[in-house]
């Protein structure tokens, strides 16, 4: 099976493409479509996962529908058959790896909530003791479980850039006092409920991001929510406090790239395909285990 790296619906107005997305503009809603391209150290990698953009859609489908008692979201259907005529044609593109959308606002904020602590955060933890802007205990060891998750917003960098940590001080600059409240609450509501949902199903989550729009003068959820390259998920069975652990995504891939004499710009390098099968079983497994009581 090959990847899906670029989609081109010439009836469809094309509004841009993101390091996964392709987004179409459709009867003044939006057409997200999830392709298989991957990206590592904000580089958009030459070949792609087979089928990773239909599971991105399918847990994006299953968590925009469980989470939306705490907020609305942008989803309105995956079901090509529920999607306007036009979109028909490109039935077999489409399949399992697209969804109709709101056409929101988006707003100009990151929403990380980190509930352990490991990656950039832990970096940061030792050389300043602080992640965005918030004073951490002393003595925590890597992958420790935070007595309360953290939300450390970050900005929204386009294509090629970096997302830059921020302050909830600057968020509340950026989009105001009342937005900046609900954002967060939102976010931790939204970490907690999932993070219960991924534990009953042996899955710790360790961290994730999220996005908003406004949409009728109201904050809802957009883009894609709690998929492997928005989350780190981990393994209940193999946790171990003190060291980095075995996340359910594309670290596989970040990992070769890091054995290669590559500075991490673009043009970035071919990835083997035994390397690309091993990412793929990972996407496929998380997938499974979370869907797997779900009635999906």
């Amino acid at each position: 099976m090959s990847a899906i790296l670029e989609t081109n619906l010439s009836e469809l107005k094309l509004l841009g493409r993101g390091k996964v997305r392709d987004i179409y503009e459709v009867e003044g809603n939006l057409l997200i479509i999830s392709t298989d391209r991957i990206s590592a150290f904000d580089v958009i990698l030459p070949n792609g996962i087979a089928s990773k953009g239909k599971f991105l859609t399918e847990l994006s489908e299953f968590w925009f529908n469980f989470t939306s008692d705490i907020v609305k979201n942008h989803l309105i259907t995956t079901d090509i058959n529920k999607m306007p005529t036009i979109c028909h044609q490109y039935k077999n593109i489409l399949e399992g790896r697209s969804m109709l959308v709101k056409k929101a606002k988006p707003l100009p904020v990151e929403c990380v909530v980190r509930g352990y602590i490991t990656g950039s955060g832990w970096k940061d933890y030792n050389q300043t003791s602080m992640i965005s802007g918030i004073t951490i205990k002393s003595g925590m060891k890597e992958s420790e479980k935070f007595d309360t998750p953290l939300f450390t917003p970050s900005t929204k960098a386009d294509v090629g850039l970096h997302d830059e940590p921020i302050s909830y001080e600057k968020v509340v600059e950026l989009i105001g006092n009342d937005k900046a409240s609900k954002l967060k609450q939102y976010s931790l509501d939204l970490y907690n409920k999932a993070n219960n949902y991924a534990s009953e199903h042996e899955i710790i989550l360790a961290d994730t991001k999220f996005e908003f729009g406004m949409y009728n003068d109201e904050i809802i959820l957009i883009d894609e929510v709690l998929t492997p390259d928005s989350s780190r998920f981990w393994s209940k069975q193999t946790y171990e406090i003190g060291r980095g652990q075995d996340s359910m995504d594309k670290q596989v891939i970040r990992d070769y790239l890091e054995t290669l004499d590559w500075n991490k710009q673009p043009p970035a390098p071919v990835i083997p395909d035994d390397i690309i099968a091993k990412a793929i079983e990972k996407y496929s497994y998380i997938t499974k285990l979370l869907l797997k009581s779900s009635g999906k």
